[in-house]
């Protein structure tokens, strides 16, 4: 039964219909009619034929034809590998037409990148398993060499030889170079595009495991461009970036060929020399050559955006032979060699060197040592007395004081300026102005001491704080000090940074009483437009010059001309680091000094001592002038130097 079709009109014609089946399931079907004549009748035949399988083979064939006109370039090769069909995708990723390529050989689309045994591999893995794929770089028609990621396909007949392959291949030149992209995000810096940090550590740990194979030295070099924040600062970060890079350049041209050059950030940048030899002698030689050829390319001038700069270079470099070291361990030392460098005037290179880390290693400890001491207060003042021409003690210098409960009594001058490095001089001078403070407000109710004033030293690093004025008023209020009888002793080092700040701060302490000294007269700017805005009491001598009286024309002129200069300013002056009768009868009988403080009059003392130096000296001095040693003979036993002078005062 037919369900539908044509079945009627001409003979001799073939349609194509619809049946059913007896179970009532539809199938196509393909009938034929023809027509004959017999016994002078006509007569007619039909056949019916079943085209399920005809209808699915062009199915089949349909999808595939839709297939082979993918996305995807398509080729057909036959078992001559000869080109027999390629798809439209084929010409737009190779910019051949199928007439250019049909009958010719693949290779004409090699990119001469691929040798004879990797096209030999592929087909070998062809005719084994019957397929292979992988990347392969060819060229299209322009010559444009690109990567392309090929599939191929064996077809065998029955008797499982082949007969043709069908590749499918891809260009896959923008995943490359996404994948580049992501390599050098990863690996790379982006302004100089040098390797970063993390591929100079992949190649640091490669070089440390083959040095110790192959009995190799290598050198780390770290090399920081000197007072480059200047230069952003006046310039600008832009031209900043240039000089980067062609610092970067300059660096590279100075290394061999498989030496690597890095940038870490910033201003810094770090050279791996690989391979320099069994023999550390030489290898020691190899990198000083080659960091004195990266000190002297980096020092030469730079044109940035049409103008002129210059920068130099500081170098540290540590040898490395094997894995005893980890990689942050050899970083560190070339770190800390390069800051010897910057030391030692900048513009050079430094070696790492054993005691450098021993060093390091003592300052650590140091560190460690004052957090302890500020949280148990290991720390107490001392007071050196300040006396007049007449020899009244009128006041004292005080002085910090570490006893350290295994080490003893540890020099100011060793801890004052890990403080100030590390920040631990704030809380230490809070403490400090405190503990003064109370004292004044203690001797406030004693007759024979209300008269004393104290002299405090303030860090340059105390001074800047924004919060400073405060803090001070804060304590005097706390403590009921009176303001007039705290000094406050600066140096010329806070003239560095915003001079009107300064200005501005003295003013608002000296409003409320408390007095300044400019300590270390002459040692530093001595600038006497400074001088002449700063709202001083008093200037001090430094003890350089003190000390040289008795020897040096100059140290004379110098002193004389600090006092006049003084004179002229309506500021009075102390001198100290007295320790001669000599120096005494300079200073307060012929120049008229007005204070004076030294070893002469009292070395730095206990606190009670002091009041008794005081009490003392309110007894003798209306029949003669009498020196601590002469009044306490049995506590003015100290350790002088083999110069006989004694170790420059601490900042405080």
């Amino acid at each position: 039964m037919f369900k539908s079709g044509a079945m009627g009109g001409d003979l001799d014609r073939r349609f194509e219909a619809t049946a059913i089946r007896k179970g009532g399931d539809d199938f196509p079907v393909e009938l034929s009619i023809s027509h004959f004549r017999w016994c002078n009748s006509h007569h007619g035949i039909g056949i019916v034929r079943d085209i399920t399988e005809q209808r699915q083979i062009e199915t089949e064939l349909k999808i595939a034809a839709t297939a082979f006109e993918s996305q995807i370039g398509m080729t057909i090769i036959n078992s001559e590998r000869k080109i027999l069909r390629v798809n439209k995708a084929f010409s737009d990723i190779t910019g051949y037409t199928p007439d250019e390529v049909i009958g010719q050989n693949p290779r004409m689309l090699s990119s001469g990148r691929h040798d004879n045994a990797f096209y030999s591999a592929m087909f070998a893995s062809l005719d084994k398993t019957g397929s292979w794929q992988g990347e392969i770089w060819n060229r299209n028609k322009s010559g444009r060499i690109y990567p392309e990621w090929l599939s191929i396909t064996a077809v065998k007949n029955k008797y499982d030889a082949t007969t043709h392959y069908v590749a499918a291949f891809s260009d896959i030149s923008s995943q490359k170079a996404a994948e580049h992209q992501i390599t050098n995000l990863a690996f790379y810096d982006p302004l100089t595009e040098l390797p970063n940090r993390r591929l100079l550590m992949d190649r640091l740990e490669q070089a440390l495991t083959a040095g110790a194979r192959h009995k190799q030295t290598g050198a780390l070099l770290f090399v920081d461009l000197d007072n480059f924040k200047n230069i952003n600062d006046t310039v600008g970060h832009h031209i900043g970036d240039i000089l980067l890079q062609q610092a970067a350049q300059r660096l590279i041209t100075c290394v061999r060929d498989g030496d690597t050059v890095a940038r870490l950030g910033g201003d810094e940048f770090v050279v791996m020399l690989d391979k320099l030899g069994s023999n550390l002698h030489d290898a020691v030689s190899q990198a000083e050559i080659i960091g004195c050829k990266l000190v002297a390319a980096l020092q030469a001038p730079y044109v940035l955006d049409g103008r002129e700069c210059r920068a130099t270079s500081s170098i540290g470099i540590a040898m490395f032979t094997d894995q005893r070291d980890s990689i942050d361990e050899i970083m560190k030392r070339a770190d800390l060699a390069m800051y010897q460098s910057k030391a030692a005037g900048r513009n050079t290179l430094r070696f790492f060197d054993p005691q450098m880390q021993a060093e390091v290693d003592a300052k650590a400890a140091l560190e460690s040592d004052l957090r302890t001491a500020l949280a148990q207060q290991q720390f107490f003042l001392y007071y050196q007395a300040q006396v007049t021409r007449s020899g009244d003690i009128i006041g004292a210098e005080v002085l910090l004081r570490w006893l350290h409960p295994q080490r003893g009594m540890v020099s100011p001058a060793e801890f004052i300026p890990m403080a100030e490095q590390t920040g631990l001089i704030l809380p230490l001078g809070a403490w400090v102005l405190k503990t003064a403070c109370a004292q004044i407000a203690e001797w406030s109710t004693d007759a024979g001491l209300s008269h004393l004033t104290l002299a405090v030293n303030v860090s340059a690093v105390q001074f800047q704080e924004a919060d400073f004025v405060d803090h001070v008023l804060a304590i005097l209020d706390r403590t009921g000090a009176n303001p007039q009888r705290l000094k406050l002793e600066l140096t010329e080092s806070i003239l560095i940074n915003n001079v009107d700040d300064v200005i501005t701060k003295m003013g608002t302490l000296k409003s409320k009483g408390v007095g300044f000294s400019l300590d270390d007269f002459g040692t530093g700017y001595s600038s006497l437009s400074y001088l002449s805005r700063l709202p001083l009491d008093q200037i001090k001598i430094d003890q350089s010059f003190v000390r040289d009286i008795e020897t040096s024309d100059n140290a004379v002129a110098i002193c004389a001309a600090t006092i006049g200069l003084a004179y002229s300013l309506k500021l009075k002056v102390v001198a100290e680091g007295v320790e001669t009768k000599a120096q005494q009868y300079f200073l307060s009988a012929v120049h008229r000094c007005d204070l004076m403080q030294g070893y002469l009059f009292s070395r730095p003392i206990p606190l009670k001592e002091f009041e008794q130096l005081v009490a003392a000296s309110a007894v003798v001095r209306a029949s003669s002038c009498h020196t601590y040693a002469e009044i306490h003979p049995t506590v003015t036993t100290v350790k002088i130097s083999a110069s006989g002078r004694k170790a420059p005062k601490p900042p405080i």
